[in-house]
């Protein structure tokens, strides 16, 4: 029993000591991890201080460096700066040297001026004398005149003024309307005849068909699934490849084509036409189409010019000259066509030729190129006139058509018998009933200024204009207007209408005078 009290103790007191060692140990170990931390700490915190020195070391020297290329670089400006001014101050002073030497040269100048002024003022001061001693001699001996005048004629100054101013008129205006019955009787008697016979020969053997067809602007479509295919990228490829505007509105089954180029809006009319045939719209096939349209529409442009040049008897015409002449088929003025309006000219132009004894053939040339330059002018500055002399000298036309090509508007003075022979064919073919169809609205007021100006002139009672513009009847007072005056009045009222309207041929004037004597019996 003992000895199980003495090995128990033995235990437990060899417990203890195993307790007191470990504990001993555990702190002998902190003890020496604590040191080597330390030690650790000690060691990052020296490497700390040496980096910040060597920091703080570099940060001076770059300092140092920016401070030294900073003075270097203000130093090398305020040098700059100071040459500029220098230059500037250097030219500042030439400036001023120059400006000087002006300045004293004007003065020099100025200074001989005012002394020539001044010699001439002395002279113009005498010579005013010497004129005012005349005007004051030539007053007095008017003063005489009129004393002595107005005591022989018994008549004041504005008397006898007034009654000579009265009767020299009177007497101007019966010998001018006398002279001027009598240049126009003997010009009539003259030229009559010989105008009525060509101007008959011509239009006797001359009668053309006239079909004024319009341009076409709207395209009628199939369905309304039509459009649908043209909106989008197709309406814009063919809009590019044409050269046109498409208008697609709330207007059913219909498409609007807009240009100011007829012959770009017939491609793009039969391109539409055959692309609705086909079908099929999509860019690809649309710039297809208008291709072959483009090589069709040119072929048959230039077959159209050699037809017409073919009519007329004409050969040797350069190339260009018979396309350009083709597109006029697809160009109108005032809805008449301009390839049928220029071969009705080169025909009246040949008939005129051969009446006269002129080359016909030239005639005939001549008026068939007329309006050429209406196929071209608006790619080029000038009017048309003047743009298609030029193209036709271009290409090989003699001097003798060329003029009078430029000279059928008057662009340049007429001085040929061509000329004024083809100028007369396109009065001829312009002025023919049912050649151009004018606006219902300009018809009206140009009927409205004809009345007016024939109501605007005194002893007019009434004015009216007849025969579509083409003749004006003005009935005047008989009593205010005596025969010679309805002569000169008639005379003022053309003259009056050719400087205020523009009109296509002629305007008769007929200034009817009438005397009714009424007496009732009872």
């Amino acid at each position: 029993m003992n000895e199980m009290i003495l090995a128990v103790v033995a235990l437990v007191a060899g417990l203890a000591g195993g307790a007191v060692g470990m504990l001993l140990y555990r702190n002998a170990m902190d003890e020496r991890t604590k040191k080597s931390a330390s030690d650790e700490a000690e060691r990052i915190v020296s490497k700390a201080r040496a980096e910040a020195q060597r920091l703080d070391r570099e940060s001076k020297n770059r300092a140092k460096d920016f401070e030294t290329r900073a003075k270097k670089t203000a130093e090398t400006d305020i040098q700059k700066q100071k040459e500029k001014l220098q230059k500037e101050e250097k030219a500042l002073v030439d400036r001023e040297s120059r400006i000087e030497k002006e300045t004293q040269t004007k003065e020099q100048e100025l200074q001989a001026r005012l002394q020539e002024i001044g010699s001439r003022d002395e002279k113009v001061k005498i010579a005013e004398k010497k004129v005012a001693d005349l005007e004051r001699e030539a007053l007095k001996q008017a003063d005489e005149f009129k004393a002595r005048l107005e005591q022989v004629s018994k008549l004041t100054q504005a008397e006898a003024k007034k009654e000579m101013v009265e009767a020299l008129t009177a007497d101007a205006r019966t010998e001018a309307a006398r002279r001027a019955q009598e240049i126009e009787q003997k010009a009539i008697e003259e030229a009559d005849e010989k105008a009525r016979r060509t101007v008959a020969v011509a239009l006797a053997r001359f009668a053309s068909e006239f079909t004024a067809e319009r341009t076409v602007t709207v395209i009628n479509l199939p369905n309304e699934d039509m459009k649908g295919k043209i909106i989008g990228r197709n309406i814009r490829a063919l809009e590019a490849a044409c050269g046109v505007d498409l208008i697609v509105d709330e207007t059913p089954e219909a498409v609007v084509i807009s240009s100011f180029d007829p012959v770009r809006r017939e491609v793009a009319r039969k391109a539409l036409e055959k692309l609705m045939e086909d079908g099929r719209v999509h860019p690809a096939r649309i710039e297809e189409v208008i291709e072959k349209v483009k090589k069709d529409l040119f072929k048959t442009m230039k077959d159209d010019g050699e037809k017409a040049v073919f009519e007329l008897g004409l050969h040797g015409l350069h190339p260009e000259l018979i396309k350009v002449l083709g597109g006029l088929k697809y160009r109108h003025s005032l809805t008449q066509n301009l390839l049928q309006h220029s071969a009705e000219v080169g025909s009246l132009a040949g008939i005129m030729a051969s009446e006269l004894g002129e080359d016909v053939k030239r005639a005939r040339r001549a008026g068939l190129l007329h309006d050429i330059g209406k196929g071209i002018e608006h790619t080029v500055e000038g009017s048309h006139a003047i743009v298609g002399a030029d193209f036709a000298k271009k290409h090989g036309e003699s001097d003798a058509v060329v003029h009078a090509i430029r000279a059928h508007h008057n662009e340049e003075k007429p001085n040929s018998v061509l000329a004024f022979i083809v100028q007369t064919a396109n009065i001829l073919s312009n002025s023919r009933p049912g050649a151009r169809r004018g606006s219902i609205d300009a018809y009206v007021r140009r009927m409205e200024d004809l009345e007016s100006i024939g109501n605007s002139f005194d002893g007019v009672i009434r004015t009216f204009a007849v025969q579509a513009g083409k003749e004006m009847r003005v009935l005047v007072e008989a009593s205010r207007v005596t025969d010679e005056q309805a002569q000169m009045l008639s005379y003022d009222i053309a003259r009056k209408i050719e400087r205020e309207i523009s009109h296509p041929g002629q305007v008769q004037v007929t200034v009817v005078r009438e005397v009714r004597v009424v007496e009732h019996a009872r």
